[in-house]
């Protein structure tokens, strides 16, 4: 049968196919996600047959075996631990982030810490000599890391049958490209087909591939949403590139917890696991400077203490500025007004700026009694004590509400030498530490009037 060539028009949020142009995709309902793709028409595509096990007989569900999966230890604690106690074999990792944030880095200090692992790197983006470079600055053992600079998908998996490698690391999918479609790379259907190609590769031979994949300007992964449906594993890098710190988030994970954070720090020799982050996170400076409160917050399954900072200043122009630096913007704005409303401070004409230390984006709720504090520091110029922490949510009515498993987070704060904790007075907590003061309070104004009162 002879090839046609046609253009068709893909959904880059859902893969949802349509013969024509439309505002909003029916599938998904997102709009303005259509992007037109020429396909050949008449040519068998290997995505339609791309089915793990296939061949095999359906048998009763009592009859499976559910012990755990062989797992291959990467030698890294934080990547292990994100991953659920290492790398499952067969499984399909994607590591997605903005450019420059260490996606490269990361996959090559892989196989540079596990030298008995014999891999296969496959890069699209860089030559051989660059990803030498790269290795030699980072450090390691290069004996059994074979480098194959290559995009043709039919090329690739040749090679990698013929080696059969313990570990393929392929940067970055949006490069590869397969002869089965007639599009470009990066396109939606060349993804789709490289990504069900390698899908089919590491479930029959259950040799585990790392996949390395840009993200777009609104921060998701490039490509169509069904890349992230395909794959076992999402993970996704986040921090600032001018910061130091970077954070490895769990978004999916089909054998293990997406409650999951890994922090790196980014160094001339690649990226160091930081073990301890409450340590970067606790104020680096002296005492006596107000505006300044640490919460004992929670990110994923993993507590540790942020430095909260504030600054209230008289407003120089006519409309106060409400500006924050990785904390809801729309979130600072309801504190404030439940201050003016239910405790009575009048900062709708004052600039506040808020910031979170260490360049995190902070989302857990309980660091709504520390942001409360740290605003109030500020507008009384009133330092708060070093050795005091916070963890609770604030209602609109002014209470402070209960968060999730305060134990820990109080054993947290313990453990590095804080002598006082707020928590909300509403809950029954147990097993809470010695060694440091739990102080519970109902509402607002009872919190400044406990903490303020001198």
């Amino acid at each position: 049968m002879a090839n046609k060539i046609k253009s068709v028009w893909f959904c880059t949020s859902c893969g949802n196919e349509s013969p024509k142009w439309m505002g909003r995709c029916p599938a998904c309902g997102e709009w303005n996600t259509m992007v037109e793709e020429t396909v050949a028409t008449g040519k068998k595509s290997s995505a339609a047959v791309s089915v793990p096990g296939g061949g095999q007989k359906p048998k009763p569900l009592s009859d499976i075996d559910s012990t755990s999966e062989n797992r291959i230890s990467l030698h890294s604690n934080e990547v292990d631990r994100i991953l659920g106690g290492g790398m499952v074999e067969g499984s399909l990792v994607l590591i997605g982030g903005e450019p420059g944030i260490g996606k490269s880095t990361l996959s090559l200090q892989i196989p540079l810490m596990c030298p008995e692992l014999k891999t296969l790197y496959v890069t699209g983006e860089e030559s051989a000599k660059q990803v030498k470079l790269r290795a030699s600055r980072i450090g390691g053992d290069e004996s059994n890391c074979l480098i194959y600079s290559e995009t043709l998908m039919e090329n690739i998996l040749s090679e990698a049958r013929s080696i059969m490698p313990d570990l393929m690391i392929v940067d970055s999918v949006q490069t590869m490209f397969s002869q089965n479609v007639e599009s470009s790379p990066g396109s939606v259907s060349q993804i789709k087909e490289t990504a069900a190609q390698l899908l089919r590769f590491a479930k029959e031979t259950g040799v585990p591939v790392i996949l390395i994949g840009h993200i777009t300007k609104e921060g998701s992964i490039a490509g169509p949403k069904i890349l992230e449906h395909i794959v076992d594993v999402v993970l996704q890098f986040e921090g600032d590139n001018r910061g130091a710190y970077r954070v490895l988030r769990s978004i999916k994970n089909r054998f293990g917890s997406t409650s999951e954070i890994a922090v790196f720090e980014m160094t001339g020799k690649g990226l160091r696991e930081v073990s301890n982050p409450s340590e970067m996170l606790i104020p680096m400076h002296g005492e006596g400077l107000s505006g300044v409160a640490v919460s004992a917050m929670l990110d994923g399954s993993r507590p540790f203490l942020i430095e909260v900072q504030s600054l209230v200043s008289s407003a120089a122009y006519g409309t106060p500025q409400r500006s924050a630096t990785g904390f809801d913007v729309r979130r600072l704005n309801m504190l404030l007004a439940v201050l003016e409303k239910r405790a009575g401070f009048k900062l709708g004409v004052k600039d506040v700026f808020l910031n979170m230390a260490g360049g995190l984006k902070v989302n857990d709720p309980a660091c709504d009694l520390a942001v409360i504090c740290a605003v109030l520091s500020s507008n009384f110029d009133f330092a708060i004590p070093s050795d005091i922490c916070f963890t609770g949510e604030i209602g609109l009515s002014g209470e402070i509400r209960p968060v999730s498993q305060t134990e820990r987070r109080v054993i947290e704060a313990q453990r590095l030498g804080f002598k006082k904790i707020f928590v909300s007075s509403f809950g029954n907590f147990e097993n809470m530490p010695k060694g440091i003061e739990v102080v519970r309070v109902p509402d607002v104004p009872a919190l400044c009037r406990t903490l303020f009162k001198g």
